[in-house]
């Protein structure tokens, strides 16, 4: 049977560290106000990271933060007041790439636990030995790395150090995520926490006698997106990741709604429950891979566990995605009816699915929804529209309600 592994989910904020925790992660990891590589849009203040280590304390799980840019000069100096700051309020590691930064935070807080980042580019044994001889308690395995060679790393480095992959989500075209395009483009760096995703725009290209006039740059007849990656998805073999040696599990996405975090997060929490108990049948898996396309995505792929990925942008770069989020159960009310925080439109005679840690596969036909005084409504189109609804018995307070696309 599998060892059980760590289920590792992301967190921009609050909201999604909540849907996070209850939907099963072991673990979280943010970003604080420092160094992190989500600048500014997925950061939290050390007051919020305060109450996200009680929090996530709380429920018995880890709180895991992303100190992973590469400080420059005049940031070195903070970065052991830093350290000592996420250890005082409860930080249960500190996430770093920098080499210098690893030092100053083993200097500095030598109680805080130390995850070498992916941007590290740990791809071998004696690199991981050295982290460890550093004092790092885990080490974010390359993105490049093969099954076969996990197991070999996993083989020739002290048992006591843990090793971190990447198992869902995006994945950067560049090596480990060591990327200049955004950089060179718009001048907003990868490596500073500020990317703008400039390898997922559309390319054209220009002949100089023929200014203005654009011709698609096609790798084949599905696509011109040529920087644009695939989406890593591992939930059918899982198992052999954890058999190579791997202990913890990795989402990525702390830029990613909560609807995101909590059909994804389920899918895995799932999965991995399902491998321990000896649950997981074709039937059970071919339902949760079904989840996994209820959140937005680029066609998926199995990264490069199996050796070089498909070198074709996939499905003309766009985006696929099965539902719409469209609210969040906030409280159970008398008579069979639930209050919804709206979040796309939703129609009376809509078929809702409910997204939830105690359920799978729980429908319901929208009716009697009235607004929270008791007028009646047939639309509710108003983002966060707070309104009441008929629903059965079981869903409650933090269940997603979603809606199918039509088409599928």
């Amino acid at each position: 049977m599998m060892t059980r592994p760590e289920l590792l989910a992301p967190a921009g904020d609050m909201e999604r560290l909540e849907t996070a925790l209850r939907f099963g992660a072991d673990a979280v990891y943010v970003g604080g106000p420092r160094l992190q590589l989500r600048a500014g849009s997925a950061g939290f203040s050390m007051e919020d990271l305060a109450l996200a280590a009680e929090r996530v304390h709380g429920a018995g799980r880890k709180l895991y933060v992303a100190v992973n840019a590469f400080p420059d000069n005049a940031e070195v100096a903070e970065i052991g007041d830093y350290a000592r700051a996420l250890l005082d309020i409860g930080a249960d590691a500190a996430i770093v790439a920098d080499l210098g930064a690893i030092a100053a935070i083993r200097a500095a807080a030598p109680a805080l636990d130390v995850h070498v980042s992916t941007q590290a580019n740990c791809v071998n044994y004696m690199a991981a030995r050295v982290y460890h001889d550093m004092g790092a308690t885990r080490v974010v395995l390359g993105r490049e790395m093969t099954l076969e060679q996990i197991a070999e790393l996993r083989a020739k480095t002290p048992k006591d150090l843990e090793l971190e992959a990447f198992v869902h989500g995006a994945m950067c075209m560049a090596y480990s995520g060591r990327c200049m395009i955004s950089a060179y483009l718009t001048d907003h760096s990868a490596n500073r926490g500020a990317c703008t995703q400039s390898c997922r725009w559309r390319y054209h290209l220009t002949e100089e006698k023929r200014p203005g006039e654009f011709f698609p740059v096609e790798e084949d007849d599905r696509g011109t997106t040529i920087l644009s990656s695939f989406d890593l998805n591992c939930l059918d073999f899982l198992d052999r990741i954890v058999d190579a040696g791997v202990t913890s599990l990795k989402i990525e996405g702390r830029m990613k709604s909560p609807y995101y975090v909590a059909t994804v997060v389920n899918a895995y929490r799932r999965r991995i429950d399902d491998l321990l108990t000896g649950a997981a049948t074709p039937e059970r898996t071919a339902l949760l891979q079904r989840e996994l396309n209820a959140a937005s995505h680029r066609a998926y792929a199995s990264g490069f566990y199996f050796g070089a990925m498909k070198k074709h942008a996939p499905e003309d770069g766009t985006y696929l995605q099965d539902c719409a989020f469209v609210g969040i159960v906030r409280d159970r009310l008398p008579g069979g009816r639930v209050r919804v925080e709206q979040r796309n439109r939703i129609s009376d005679g809509d078929v809702i699915e409910v997204l939830s840690p105690n359920s799978l596969e729980v429908q319901f036909i929208a009716r009697n929804m009235t607004d929270i005084g008791g007028g009646p409504l047939e639309v509710v189109a108003v983002p966060q529209t707070l309104f009441d609804m008929d629903a059965p018995e079981g869903v409650g307070a933090g269940d997603i309600l979603r809606v199918r696309n039509h088409k599928q």
